[in-house]
């Protein structure tokens, strides 16, 4: 669950990167992201990774679930979560669920069209062949429902973040009582920053 929640955590951040050109109005560059992302040898290798990380993720969350609720079943001692774990910790399982059920819709929107769908293709500035990705991207985001489920997913994210990313580290045994809290600040304000940035770009493509 850690080593796949940190690895998770780091695409996170080149899929943001890649997505600010959707800020911008650079249609140029968010395709050319998008055909080095589906073509280049590496990345192409690294994808297998990332898949094969989301499903033993989703698999190690629901075997970790139920193992702890097997561990509750006992009825001479009431359990209150509330007294020491923060909600996003209770409730890492529903939040997980969620995200996953946001990454196969996503997924099904831009992913599979991209690979297996009738994109619209160009010839780029460069004389590239480029499938035109930025057309579809910003036309999905402008439909009210969809942006809107984008937003509350990534508010759902920003709480799963919240409490897995300092928690990784304490699973791995990387515990310190002076790093710790640097750790544990760093992940909050990572969970707030990359799900708000990622909300905000169907919100402004909405708007605009």
């Amino acid at each position: 669950m850690a080593l796949t929640g940190l690895f998770l955590c780091s695409f996170l951040v080149v899929h943001l990167i890649g997505n600010l050109p959707l800020l911008s109005g650079d249609k140029e560059a968010f395709n050319g992201y998008a055909h080095f992302m589906t073509t280049f040898p590496l990345i192409k290798i690294v994808s297998y990774l990332l898949y094969g990380s989301i499903v033993l993720h989703s698999i190690d969350g629901i075997l970790l679930t139920r193992k702890n609720k097997a561990a509750r079943e006992t009825d001479y001692v009431k359990y209150n979560g509330k007294a020491n774990a923060s909600w996003s910790s209770r409730n890492m399982a529903i939040l997980g669920t969620l995200t996953l059920v946001f990454l196969i819709i996503h997924m099904k929107s831009f992913w599979y069209e991209m690979h297996f769908g009738s994109v619209p293709t160009y010839i780029s500035e460069e004389g590239v062949e480029l499938k035109d990705l930025y057309t579809i991207t910003v036309a999905a985001f402008q439909e009210l429902w969809y942006a809107l489920f984008y937003v509350i997913s990534m508010m759902g994210l920003g709480f799963h973040l919240w409490h897995g990313f300092a928690s990784s580290f304490q699973t791995l045994g990387l515990s310190h009582s002076k790093y710790t809290p640097i750790i544990e600040i760093f992940g909050k304000s990572f969970s707030v920053i990359v799900s708000l940035a990622f909300a905000s770009i169907p919100i402004y493509l909405l708007l605009s």
